[in-house]
């Protein structure tokens, strides 16, 4: 039986599975949560959803080991989490449980045992499928690959390359917000739906030209490129700034200053915008 894991790709500094016997997004969003606090180290995230056998943890816990990886657990079913926790002291493997605590101190306090039942969090939930409509907008419409979105959505985010629209939109998509982003660049043509938006759903996204710089550098590098491309030079950077704010001033939006923020601080600043 082969090991069920999603996702994992590319260079990275470091390797987290997400162990659930459910769907495993409650983990990951947490994993990428405190993630977004060691920017611009990236994570390769890899989910070891519905688990259901302590053999499936054995090969995760393995291959953990051999790729130097961490492991965070949401396992609701107390045979699972136990032998993950046991396993993992055994075998040296940095494994955290993150449900496992919680579950027994509400047990203690209310004196019932709990349910035992993976997934019930989604069950019937309607704020769930809310989340997960959003999600597949986000995706559907990144990075203007279909300006029709641009209309529907709750919020549009505008900006250069490596303002973090992307992660952005994500994150907002589990706070059940669709969210499309339109990139700005001095040779495309911006889509015209944009200018039929009412300003206030609009949220404009700079960064310093230093930080930027920076970030793109970092890019190309794990992209395997030079570093000394067109795209992270200042001279570039420079003019799609200047682009970008000139787009910003005719579009009359807010403008948020995402150097050195996480995408968690940027959010909270721009759902206060939104909520007016």
């Amino acid at each position: 039986m082969s090991m069920p894991v999603e996702g994992g790709s590319g260079r990275s500094d470091i390797i987290i599975y997400v162990v659930s016997d459910s769907a495993g997004d409650t983990g990951e969003v947490v994993v990428r949560a405190a993630v977004a606090q060691f920017h611009p180290a990236y994570a390769d995230v890899r989910r070891a959803p519905f688990v259901q056998d302590e053999g499936t943890i054995e090969r995760v816990l393995i291959r953990a080991l051999s790729e130097n990886a961490v492991i965070l657990y949401t396992l609701v079913i107390p045979r699972l989490r136990e032998y993950m926790a046991m396993r993992a002291e055994e075998m040296n493997v940095q494994a955290v449980d993150l449900l496992g605590p919680l579950i027994e101190s509400l047990e203690r306090q209310t004196g019932s045992k709990s349910r035992q039942e993976p997934g019930l969090n989604h069950v019937l939930d309607a704020d769930y499928f809310r989340k997960v409509e959003a999600v597949e907008f986000a995706v559907k419409y990144d990075d203007a690959k279909d300006p029709t979105g641009i209309l529907k959505a709750d919020i549009v985010l505008v900006g250069v390359s490596r303002t973090s629209k992307t992660p952005l939109s994500m994150y907002l998509a589990h706070k059940t917000y669709k969210v499309a982003n339109v990139p700005l660049v001095p040779e495309l043509k911006l889509p015209p739906e944009l200018f039929k938006l009412p300003k206030s759903k609009i949220v404009g996204l700079t960064i310093g030209t230093h930080y930027l710089n920076i970030i793109r550098k970092e890019r190309l590098k794990a992209l395997g490129l030079p570093d000394n491309a067109s795209y992270a030079t200042t001279t570039r950077i420079e003019y799609e700034l200047e682009y970008a704010e000139s787009v910003m001033k005719q579009l009359g939006c807010v403008v948020i200053d995402v150097s050195h923020k996480a995408v968690e601080e940027t959010a909270s600043l721009i759902l206060e915008t939104v909520r007016g």
